[in-house]
């Protein structure tokens, strides 16, 4: 099928003729997309749909998702960030902790309260860890959103008396730039044992 060399046109120096004359290349070529863009809204309507059906073929290789070597890079990062918010958690590390939370975060604890970024910092000296552990964790993604489902059992002491017990909660990372995560949103529920009596639980996680 023969095609218009208008449409063709569009790319100039975005061509690689080296191939089949006329397709674009994935080589990098010395072409604005201020070119591009000035030649495709010279092309009437029939030619314009040519292009970008042109344009949509080659670009379905960028499209087909994300390679399995990033995804596994991409659930290692979060693994990471997981185990650093659990030894802040058992060191009472503020830093580690204010590194790891959105500005904007917010939490909801096992009591059913709202608890911001600042309050998390300041109850994590309210509460000292003497347990800690984690397990069946799942980690999806979403874009650049991650959302993190895991169980903790925990022993503490605070204030108020120790905690004992095992807790599912729900962690929400952004990323921001690439490779930078934090967390927006946590949420954590207490299991209760078969008999127990349904009560509001105290709040040892944030």
């Amino acid at each position: 099928m023969q095609m218009n060399s208008s449409v063709y046109g569009m790319g100039l120096n975005c061509v690689d003729r080296r191939a089949i004359s006329g397709l674009p290349s994935v080589t990098p070529m010395a072409c604005t997309l201020n070119d591009v863009w000035r030649r495709f809204q010279s092309l009437g309507p029939g030619r314009r749909t040519l292009a970008v059906v042109l344009l949509a073929i080659c670009a379905i290789p960028l499209a087909a998702g994300i390679p399995k070597t990033q995804k596994h890079e991409r659930r290692h990062e979060i693994d990471h960030l997981e185990e650093v918010w659990r030894q802040a958690m058992l060191k009472d590390d503020t830093t580690a902790m204010s590194s790891l939370l959105a500005d904007d975060y917010m939490a909801i604890t096992p009591s059913g309260t709202l608890q911001t970024k600042d309050e998390a910092l300041a109850n994590l000296h309210r509460v000292h860890f003497t347990t800690l552990e984690i397990w069946d964790r799942k980690v999806r993604f979403y874009g650049t959103t991650a959302l993190v489902t895991s169980t903790a059992d925990v022993q503490a002491t605070t204030p108020d008396g120790d905690i004992a017990g095992s807790y599912r909660y729900t962690r929400v990372y952004v990323e921001g730039p690439p490779g930078v995560w934090k967390i927006v949103s946590f949420e954590a529920n207490k299991i209760l044992a078969p008999g127990d009596r349904k009560q509001e639980a105290s709040a040892p996680i944030h």
